[in-house]
């Protein structure tokens, strides 16, 4: 069989507006710049990604989690450095207008817009934290911020979980929450957008260990992207070296290999004691940790984060599923091989025809089924379109409820990759299911 991986970002785009997994937002007013809406499909298959890692991160007995204010204390981003450092280099086209980072093009060049030539002005900071105002009155004292991270809602709620949870070190803290940056360059569908949802986790460890700590997690968190059904060829370690941010002894990202190049997805970083350094300092308050296994000595605790972009992992998740067997030929189908664990729909209930006496076997199986399972239910059109229906939004197993059930008490199961069918019978289904899916 002849089979082709996905070649360019519009052909997925085209299936995710199609069949309702993405759509642009506000689209019926002439849309808003980078950024998305997810639709019935897209946001089931963000509400699985979530899940793992929820799970993953929080089934465990050293991590608890939060779910902090979008809206913080504006202190908050002045300790952490946000208001004064938060910044990229903008350029813009003195012919055009057209606006660039001017870190990722090339100021010698003509412009990329309008190639004009030797047109760019001065490089100069543009702050990426989208502002609001708070209260009634709008003045410079009631300015707040819209989020641009998740990671300082954990770091200002780290007494709070530790007494509390009563907990020692190591211990993490998750959280899983939209965050905004005034991008200057968005793009790529849902891979830079100006709103995105991260999923976090700040494990607390003692000074010293933060070696270690790297290693343990760099290893747990390759095996949750293996184990959501990414091919390992397409990701690899990307390691900033010397190349580090204020904060960091060391960090590594995991990158995927997306039809537009090699980019990060999650980001694993050391962030030493810098976070609780700077919000003890400029809050006042006393955030040292007291070590009763060590002598009762006090100290500032390091961090290690791990850092997933949700929509960026949702992308990976589409690029990699994404196949066309046998393209530009009569059998050419277009199929979404999800594992079933991310699959938006894991069962559709098809009824070869919608005739009463069909209905009548269908409809109880499927109100069954959707105990466990996500279901659909679908009765229009040639049998095969639906089946090609199911294939290119991920479903991995169609029930077809035909004439012969009448007699029988029997369906026919398809499978989504091999199209191999098997007649079940009908209180049989759910353990049959149960074995093929392993939930």
């Amino acid at each position: 069989m002849n089979i082709k991986k996905l070649e360019n970002m519009q052909d997925l785009v085209s299936l995710c507006k199609r069949r309702g997994f993405v759509f642009q937002s506000s689209e019926i007013y002439g849309g808003l710049g980078s950024c998305w809406d997810y639709g019935p499909l897209g946001v089931e298959l963000k509400l699985n990604v979530k899940n793992s890692w929820w799970k993953a991160m929080t089934f465990r007995d050293d991590v608890d989690g939060v779910d902090a204010s979008i809206l913080m204390h504006p202190q908050v981003w002045k300790a952490s450095g946000h208001v004064d450092g938060f910044s990229d280099p903008l350029v813009d086209c003195k012919e055009c207008k057209a606006r660039f980072r001017a870190d990722k093009i090339d100021l010698k060049a003509n412009c990329p817009s309008c190639k004009a030539k030797d047109s760019f002005t001065e490089p100069r900071d543009f702050n990426l934290m989208f502002e609001t105002t708070m209260g009634p009155v709008k003045d410079s004292g009631s300015i707040v911020y819209l989020r641009p991270e998740t990671a300082q809602g954990i770091f200002t709620n780290f007494l709070n979980v530790q007494t509390t949870m009563r907990r020692k070190l190591p211990f993490g803290i998750a959280q899983i929450g939209k965050a905004f940056r005034n991008e200057i360059t968005p793009g790529n569908f849902i891979f830079r957008t100006r709103e995105f949802e991260q999923m976090e986790m700040q494990y607390f460890i003692k000074p010293g260990t933060q070696e270690e700590a790297m290693e343990q997690w760099k290893e747990i968190r390759w095996q949750w992207h293996i184990d959501q059904g990414l091919d390992p060829k397409k990701l690899r370690w990307h390691d900033h070296g010397k190349e580090l941010a204020h904060y960091a002894d060391a960090a590594f990202d995991i990158e995927y290999e997306f039809p537009i190049g090699w980019d990060e997805m999650e980001g694993i970083h050391s962030r030493t004691d810098f976070d609780l350094g700077r919000h003890a300092e400029h809050s006042g308050k006393n955030l040292n940790y007291v070590d009763q296994i060590d002598g009762n000595k006090k100290y500032i605790p390091y961090v290690l984060e791990t850092s997933v972009g949700c929509d960026r992992h949702i992308l990976a998740l589409l690029c990699d599923a994404y196949r066309v067997e046998n393209p530009g030929e009569k059998e050419e189908r277009v199929v979404l091989g999800f594992k079933p664990e991310m699959a938006p729909i894991k069962i559709a209930i098809l009824p070869l025809m919608k005739k009463e006496p069909l209905e009548e076997k269908a409809i109880p199986l499927l109100k069954s089924l959707q105990k466990k399972y996500k279901c659909e239910y679908d009765v229009a059109g040639n049998i095969g379109k639906r089946y090609r229906r199911q294939d290119e939004i991920g479903t991995p197993i169609c029930i077809t409820i035909d004439y012969d059930t009448l007699d029988d008490e029997a369906v026919t199961i398809r499978d989504r990759d091999t199209m191999a069918q098997v007649r079940i019978k009908l209180d049989e289904v759910e353990k049959y299911i149960l074995n093929k899916f392993g939930f």
